[in-house]
């Protein structure tokens, strides 16, 4: 299974959110910068996670994205079902053709749902906590919004 730019960059951009802003209001500009996508393409991704409930924006200078819900309560599994639809693995549709022997589909069919099953069972899982505490444990640098102040005189 191959995760599509849209559910992997939703998954960095929204897991920005978490752990530079802890959840709170982000330009999508400072996503963009940090992650090193294209802010119309991220804009693009977020409206579906704002769809599906994962997001929700603030418009005006200080507002930006952010988590809609705790990022305890936000799944891998979440934003990747936002972002690519099902979670699903699929063998050819429908039973053997006239004088075509069964190449055993049938039962392969269960085991595709069976592996789609477990993929979903690990995507949902992991929170975007669980993440977050993941980035800290390995060292990963935070950008607060502090750092991205600019102060005139």
């Amino acid at each position: 299974m191959k995760l599509s730019t849209r559910a992997r960059y939703g998954l960095r951009g929204v897991f920005d959110i978490a752990y530079h802003n802890r959840g709170e209001s982000t330009h999508v500009k400072d996503i963009a910068r940090r992650q090193g996508v294209t802010p119309r393409y991220l804009e693009q991704i977020f409206q579906a996670l704002k769809k599906a409930g994962i997001l929700a924006a603030v418009r005006g200078p200080r507002g930006g994205y952010y988590l809609a819900r705790p990022a305890a309560e936000i799944r891998v599994g979440d934003v990747v079902r936002a972002t690519e639809g099902p979670i699903r693995f699929e063998s050819p549709p429908g039973p053997p053709k006239q004088g075509e022997r069964d190449r055993g589909e049938r039962f392969l069919a269960e085991v595709w749902d069976e592996l789609g099953e477990r993929v979903e069972g690990v995507l949902d899982g992991i929170s975007l906590e669980d993440l977050c505490a993941r980035g800290e444990a390995a060292g990963l640098s935070r950008e607060t919004p502090a750092d991205q102040l600019m102060y005139f005189i």
